[in-house]
């Protein structure tokens, strides 16, 4: 990923940012509320095309009732400063010295709740090669190796998880890994398409985010 690109992203994500306090509900905004980095390859806060229609995913006004929602570019030091809880919902692959960064941002006490998914069903609306398509599987650089998991495909492209080490449970028939990393923690979820609202079991794996959030919300 080259630096243009980065610095692309970077303001891509200012001027979400800058939209989504205007769209999201106006609970989103209120400083009371524990601060929540998010990082996508998705269009969660706003349409593929970067309108201001309303955002596809309705997981983001959910999410937006107990956390303010702060849009990052890359999982690198200077993004992660000030928080505490990150958010990767089907992210890209990320630069080899932000994800050196964001595994010290873990073990120093940071959480990270992580959309892993295989197989992204999703349909993008953006042809293939366009740079701002959503990547069709979760780009694994060993990132969740080092932490003591293992990603799967099954034969449907539904998710499954095992955990490598001691430091790892593995919960819901494979679909959650909970890891203790350092003084901090790693919730994978095996599946993206959820958060866009596709497949029935979407409500039940909301619902199933919003309690992996909560548990590692800032007290």
């Amino acid at each position: 990923m080259t630096r243009g690109w980065l610095a692309a992203l970077g303001l891509a994500a200012a001027a979400i940012g800058a939209i989504a306090l205007t769209t999201l509900p106006r609970a989103a905004a209120d400083s009371d509320r524990p601060r929540l980095a998010l990082l996508t390859s998705l269009p969660l806060l706003l349409g593929e095309q970067f309108g201001l229609e309303a955002p596809r995913s309705e997981a983001v006004s959910r999410i937006g009732r107990d956390f303010t929602i702060a849009p990052i570019a890359v999982a690198d030091q200077a993004s992660l400063a000030g928080h505490s809880l990150l958010l990767m919902a089907h992210p890209r692959a990320q630069p080899a010295e932000a994800l050196v960064e964001l595994d010290r941002w873990v073990r120093g006490g940071g959480a990270v709740v992580l959309l892993a998914d295989p197989h992204l069903a999703w349909e993008s609306s953006r042809p293939l090669g366009d740079r701002l398509r959503p990547p069709p599987d979760f780009a694994d650089t060993g990132l969740l190796a080092h932490w003591g998991l293992r990603l799967a495909s099954g034969e449907a492209g539904e998710g499954s998880l095992r955990a490598t080490n001691s430091d790892c449970t593995v919960r819901e028939r494979g679909l959650v890994g909970v890891c203790r990393v350092g003084r901090g923690s790693a919730r994978v979820i095996a599946d993206a398409d959820f958060i866009m609202g596709t497949g029935e079991d979407a409500p039940r794996r909301l619902a199933l985010l919003m309690g992996q959030l909560k548990a590692e919300s800032p007290r």
